[in-house]
């Protein structure tokens, strides 16, 4: 149950939908999240309303095809599976969106099953006290 908030700059309507598709089978294929679990927000900046701004840190070289890629998860994946993710999201962002590796800039937030309501107020994955 990640939530995924994809910022791009200078995006359209079909960019932002192969950019959304390319995070969620990443995350389907690489750390098991089930095909129906889709919570993404899309947002195009134009540069003017809104902007994203980047540097070149820690050596890479990005330019205005920049994506900004941050996701919320439950903690418990392992590195080599967030390294996987990171990897496949890059693969994805190209094959689907034309968006080069080098200007996918992902970051994880993990949180606890507390943390989530889906609806209704409640807490799905709380553990009852009753």
């Amino acid at each position: 149950m990640p939530f995924v908030r994809i910022d791009a700059l200078r995006a359209d309507a079909d960019r932002l939908a192969a950019l959304g598709r390319a995070v969620h089978d990443a995350l389907v294929e690489t750390v098991g999240i089930p095909p129906d679990d889709l919570f993404q927000v899309l947002t195009a900046h134009d540069g003017t309303h809104g902007t994203l701004r980047y540097g070149t840190f820690p050596g890479v070289d990005r330019d205005d095809d920049l994506v900004y890629v941050a996701i919320t998860l439950r903690r418990g994946r392992t590195p080599a599976q967030k390294q996987a993710l990171y990897r496949r999201i890059a693969e994805l962002a190209l094959d689907y969106a034309g968006t080069e590796p080098r200007n996918v800039f992902v970051f994880l937030t993990e949180n606890e099953s507390i943390d989530w309501s889906f609806g209704h107020g409640t807490a799905q994955y709380a553990i009852s006290s009753i």
